[in-house]
Parts: C-alpha cells; sequence; structure tokens
C-alpha cells in the first residue's frame, strides 16, 4: 500500500495539470474496496454457486487458493465443517469421490443450527443497518428453518407430555389392580376402605397441620438451643394458634373456619425459620428424638389403657346393678309359694336336652336363656339349670318368674347353698383361704402407678375368686342324675338350635369343645409353665387348645375316668402358680387332655370381645357366638359392630329396663 501511494504522489507530480483524472481515481478505488470490506464483515458468505469444476480435483484436503483467511488457507473439509453458509450451494458432486461426498442430514443441520447462532450473533451486531441489510439477514430459508424448528420442538414437548399421561395411567391402573387383592377383613373395625373412609382427601387438611405442627416443635427447639430469641416466641405463638384451630379435629368438616388462615401464617414461619435454622443432621436428631419420646408414650398409654379396660370388665354397670337390686326386693316381698318354677319334675329327665349356666348377671344370663329358646325347634324339651351367688339369686329368681322361658323349664339354685363345696374337699377354697393367696389376689404386689398395676389387675378380677367359676370341674356332682349337658358361658348368644349336639358323638371323649389353635397361637404352650418338669413331661406345647363357653360333657364318661379327681390333683400341686398363672382354661386343658372331642367351628365363633376383624359371614353362620374377652356387650366399651347381635334379645321396654335407664 505504500508502495502504491507513491506511485499514485508520482503521477500527481507527472501530471499536475489533470486534475479532472482524482475523482475518477478514487471511484476506481471504492468500487473494488467496498465489496471486499463487505464481505470481510459478513464472514465471507458470498451468495454463489461453486459448481464442480471450480473445485480442485483430488483429495478434499486440498487447498483452495481462491479464499483465505487470515491464520491459513481453507480446505473443503474445513470450510463445510466451520464457515458454510445458508446461502452457499455445492452442486455437480453427484459423482464425486467419497471424501466429497454430499453431507448427512444430521451434520447439515447442525450446520444450520450453527449458521443461524452466527447469522443471530450478526444480527444483533448490526441492529442499526439499513432495511435492505435487515432482509439480507433474514432470508426465508431462515424463516423456513426457524418455523421448522419450532414445529420439532412443539412436537418433541407433545409426545413427552403424552409420554407422561401414558406413564400415570399405567400406574393407576396397577395401584388399582393391587387394591383389588387386598384383604380388607384383617383391618376390621379400623379398615380403611369402610365406607366413611371412601373420600381419601377427607383429612389432607387436618395431615397437614399435624405435619406443621411437628416441624414447628422441631425448628423451636432449634431456635432455643442457638439463642434466636426473636424466631422462638413466634413459633410457639404459631404453635398455640394451630393447635386451637385443629382442636380434636380427624376430619377437614370438623376444623376451624379459621384453619385455612393459620396454615397460611405457619407456612410463612416454617419458611422462615428453614432459612435461618435448617440443617438436616439437626433436623434428623430432634426428629429421631420426638419419635423415641413418643413411643415411651404410647407405651404407657397402652399400660394405662390395659389397666382402665380390665378395671372396666370387672365392673358392673350401674343399670344392671340397679335392675338386680329391683329384682331382688321384690322377690323377697313375694309369698314363698310364689317363688317356686313349675315342671320341676323335667330337672332330671335324661331324655331332654339340659343347659348349665353360671352366672351372677342377670341381664346377661336372660340373653342365653332367651336366644337359646327362640332358636330351638321344640323349646319344651329345654332345660336350664341355672347356678348363682347369694347375692343375685333373689334377682334372678324374680327376673325368670316375670319373663318365664316359654314351654322350657328352668331352675335357679344358690352355689352357697352347696355344702359338700367347701374348702376340705375343693382345693381352690383352700387355696382362698391360705394368707400366700390372699397377698396373691387382693394385694397384687401393692403397685402405686397405673402403669405399673396394669399386669396384676388381673389376678385380682372376682371372676378367678368366685365359685361359680369353678363350678364347671363339679358338674356330675351337681347334676348326678343327668348323662349329657350342654355347659354355657353367660357372655354367648345363641343364633341356631342347638339339638344337634347331642347326637354328636364323641367317641368316649368327655368333653367336645371347638379348638382355637391356629399355626402358633392358642397352643398348650400359651397357657402353661412347660419349664416346669411336672408340665414338660406329661404334656406337649404344641397340643392344641379349645374353648371354653360352649361344651358338650359326656358325665357318664366323666365319673368314669374321675375327671374332678384329676382336677384335684393338678390344682393342688399349683398351690405356688408355678404350673399356670390364673383362670379355669389352663386347669380345663390339663384336666380334659387327651380327652376332648373337636367340634365343627361353625358351632362356636369366639373373639367378639376382642377381635374386631372377624368375617361377618363367620358370625352370622355360627350356632353361638362367644363374646369373650373385655370387651363385653353390657358394657360401654363393647365393640358396636357387634352389640346388636346381643341387644336383640333384650326388651328394653320391659318395666324394670325401662326403669334402670338400661338402652341399647
Amino acid at each position: 500500500m505504500a508502495l502504491k501511494r507513491g506511485s499514485y504522489s508520482a503521477g500527481l507530480h507527472r501530471y499536475r495539470g489533470g486534475r479532472s483524472r482524482v475523482p475518477i481515481v478514487i471511484l476506481l478505488v471504492f468500487s473494488v474496496l467496498a465489496p471486499l470490506v463487505f464481505l470481510v464483515a459478513r464472514g465471507i458468505h458470498p451468495t454463489t454457486t461453486i459448481a464442480q469444476n471450480d473445485i480442485p480435483t483430488g483429495s478434499s484436503r486440498q487447498v483452495i487458493d481462491t479464499i483465505t483467511d487470515d491464520l491459513r488457507p481453507w480446505s473443503l473439509d474445513f470450510l463445510r465443517k466451520n464457515y458454510i453458509s445458508s446461502s452457499w450451494k455445492v452442486v455437480g458432486l453427484e459423482n464425486s469421490n467419497e471424501n466429497n461426498a454430499t453431507f448427512s442430514e444430521v451434520r447439515l443441520n447442525q450446520i444450520v443450527a450453527d449458521a443461524n447462532r452466527e447469522a443471530s450473533h450478526d444480527k444483533q451486531e448490526n441492529v442499526a443497518t439499513d432495511d435492505d441489510h435487515s432482509q439480507f439477514l433474514d432470508t426465508p430459508a431462515k424463516l423456513a428453518r426457524r418455523q421448522l424448528r419450532e414445529k420439532r420442538r412443539e412436537k418433541r414437548a407433545t409426545d413427552l407430555v403424552q409420554q407422561d399421561d401414558e406413564a400415570t395411567v399405567r400406574l393407576e391402573n396397577a395401584a388399582i389392580e393391587r387394591s383389588k387383592a387386598v384383604d380388607s377383613s384383617i383391618l376390621g373395625k379400623y379398615n380403611m376402605w369402610r365406607r366413611e373412609n371412601e373420600n381419601e382427601n377427607s383429612d389432607s387438611t387436618v395431615r397437614l397441620i399435624r405435619d406443621q405442627l411437628i416441624m414447628a416443635r422441631v425448628y423451636a427447639r432449634i431456635a432455643k438451643m442457638n439463642n434466636k430469641l426473636d424466631l422462638y416466641p413466634e413459633l410457639l405463638a404459631h404453635l398455640r394458634d394451630s393447635q386451637r384451630a385443629l382442636g380434636d379435629a380427624t376430619v377437614d368438616a370438623n376444623l376451624h373456619r379459621s384453619a385455612p388462615k393459620r396454615i397460611k401464617a405457619m407456612s410463612q414461619v416454617l419458611s422462615k425459620a428453614r432459612e435461618q435454622l435448617y440443617d438436616c443432621k439437626l433436623v434428623t436428631q430432634k426428629l429421631r428424638a420426638m419419635l423415641q419420646s413418643a413411643d415411651e408414650q404410647v407405651r404407657s398409654l397402652k399400660k394405662q389403657s390395659t389397666f382402665l379396660s380390665q378395671l372396666a370388665a370387672k365392673t358392673i354397670p350401674n343399670g344392671i346393678h340397679c335392675l338386680s337390686m329391683r329384682l331382688t326386693i321384690d322377690y323377697y316381698l313375694l309369698p314363698p309359694e310364689k317363688r317356686k318354677f313349675p315342671k320341676s319334675e323335667n330337672l332330671e329327665h335324661p331324655s331332654l336336652y339340659h343347659y348349665a349356666l353360671f352366672s351372677d348377671n342377670v341381664l346377661a344370663a336372660s340373653v342365653v336363656v332367651n336366644s337359646t329358646i327362640v332358636n330351638a325347634k321344640e323349646p319344651g324339651k329345654h332345660v336350664f339349670h341355672l347356678v348363682t351367688d347369694k347375692l343375685n339369686f333373689g334377682a334372678m329368681n324374680m327376673w325368670f318368674l316375670l319373663n318365664p322361658p316359654g314351654k322350657a323349664t328352668i331352675h335357679v339354685e344358690n352355689v352357697d347353698e352347696f355344702k359338700w363345696l367347701n374348702s376340705s374337699y375343693c382345693p381352690v377354697l383352700r387355696q382362698l383361704e391360705s394368707a400366700s393367696m390372699k397377698e396373691y389376689y387382693f394385694k397384687a404386689d401393692h403397685p402405686t402407678t397405673l402403669s405399673a398395676g396394669s399386669s396384676n389387675l388381673k389376678y385380682r378380677n372376682p371372676k378367678y375368686l368366685s365359685m361359680l367359676n369353678h363350678l364347671r370341674f363339679y358338674l356330675p356332682q351337681v347334676y348326678p342324675k343327668v348323662d349329657k349337658i350342654l355347659f354355657l358361658d353367660d357372655d354367648i348368644v345363641v343364633q341356631k338350635d342347638l339339638t344337634g349336639l347331642w347326637s354328636v358323638d364323641l367317641h368316649e371323649k368327655v368333653n367336645g369343645a371347638v379348638e382355637t389353635c391356629g399355626e402358633s397361637f392358642h397352643r398348650f404352650d400359651k397357657y402353661l409353665n412347660f419349664s416346669n418338669p411336672h408340665i414338660a413331661k406329661n404334656f406337649n406345647p404344641s397340643a392344641c387348645g379349645w374353648a371354653y363357653g360352649m361344651n358338650m360333657f359326656d358325665l357318664k364318661e366323666w365319673k368314669k375316668k374321675d375327671i374332678t379327681g384329676i382336677y384335684h390333683k393338678w390344682q393342688s400341686m399349683n398351690e405356688d402358680r408355678v404350673l399356670w398363672k390364673l383362670g379355669t382354661l389352663p386347669p380345663g386343658l390339663i384336666t380334659f387332655y387327651g380327652l376332648t372331642h373337636p367340634l365343627e367351628k361353625s358351632w362356636h365363633v369366639l373373639g367378639l370381645g376382642y377381635n374386631p376383624s372377624i368375617d361377618r359371614a363367620e358370625i352370622e353362620n355360627a350356632a353361638v357366638i362367644h363374646y369373650n374377652g373385655n370387651m363385653k356387650p353390657w358394657l360401654e366399651l363393647a365393640m358396636t359392630k357387634y352389640r346388636p347381635y346381643w341387644t336383640k334379645y333384650i326388651k328394653y321396654d320391659h318395666p324394670y329396663i325401662r326403669n334402670c335407664n338400661l338402652s341399647e
């Protein structure tokens, strides 16, 4: 350029008189330089067609001499990979060699995308150029490619949304199929599929508030530990407000109307606490500590619940106590000749169906007798032998004198009038008179708290001290002229005719009973102490247990095998309670070991006093249902879904029942 400028100056001196040629020279210079400047600014993207004849043959790496940049000459590969513009076209390559083959579609898309990014960048840098220049940047080809890209993005987004929807539908269908296989019967009363729980979101707000309360307690403890004196009282205040809004609600419908406002306020303060105090390790420690504390509280409450349920189980409701008192008073106001029951000649008739019922609960005994007679095919052939204590003797007599069991025969006796049943004959009476037994039953190690006494209260239940409970081991002595007798507890309900039991062949066994053992429970090792050599040597720990409550006893075989003598032997050996702890079932299992005939399970269904998950069909098909357990049907803690089976045999419009405020 310096050389040219020198030549130009010499020309000017040479043709000093020709000034008219200067504009022509300047015009020529600009006509050559202007296109070059424009091409450099555009990155050398000329809108031309490169024919195959213009491209040197041979390797694609051969240098194209006519196109260079500031660093080095360009090869055709380098051009294709980096600098080709959308306005360039390469034609006549159909017959070129492999190295000069047409680009793949994928590579072209990448090159077009790179070119578009460069064009976008150039467009931003040259936003102030004239209108013709702007039209050059946004060519129809670019617009078409941009629209194509947008369509591809939309299609891809639509496909992803559709895939997510299909996956969600598949998961929901799988969950529905799994839910059909759930055995909800085991959940019983607390079944999540019950009608009142059909709305799965009925307690979502309640659960949200409870979760907020838990996190608020965690952050409050952390705030106190970190001396956050401004945040700590704020958390406590919102805790109190949320607790008041929650109250005793278990479903959203019962929440206070201020609950949404409290949830929003609590969310804000929790967000603030999270920003200031969140520490994953510390929060985990606090939650673990809260869980352990809650677990301890649950254990304590379970012990207290056990204590209170046992306390409630051994009490007599006021209504039943009132009924007994009123009936007793009216009985002793009767003249002696009106205190006798008719049909006394049937009491020892061998061809009739005899029942033994030992109870001190007038209302419970009335349900047993009434349900048996209502479902009997021949009520006139049924004879009921009732035994009670002296406190309830008048009430029991008066009730059945006022409410005779139709054509059936009934007789009531007082256990305290059995003179043969004394401490010299009966080991249980002798043991109850001992100081150690009184200490064991009545003081039970002097518990000072509810939880401490929960395990010992059952030993002080009056039924374990009453001879009515042990009288079942003396049936031949009480009814010497009866050959077969059906023993019934007072917490059962009869739903079918029971006369078929008298035709069951016991195969020279003494006791006909329904077995209660499953795979690993209600077997002998649950009731007896097999660490004692006397028990371990004589009994099989896996032997199946059976239930009292409905038992067919063959009193002829009883006398042959001296069942009462076997009972006396083992009861005397258990004076220090090393063979079994309490009750009449363990000595019954021992006494009738090898002498019990299993009955069909449909004769006797148990568990209505403790098991909330008994199948309804099983209950309705049973001949006898048994409320064994603490939740007796006459108590307030009875399970409501089982109670109607019992209450339907009570006449609540009876004057005595109505006057004592007994109701369903």
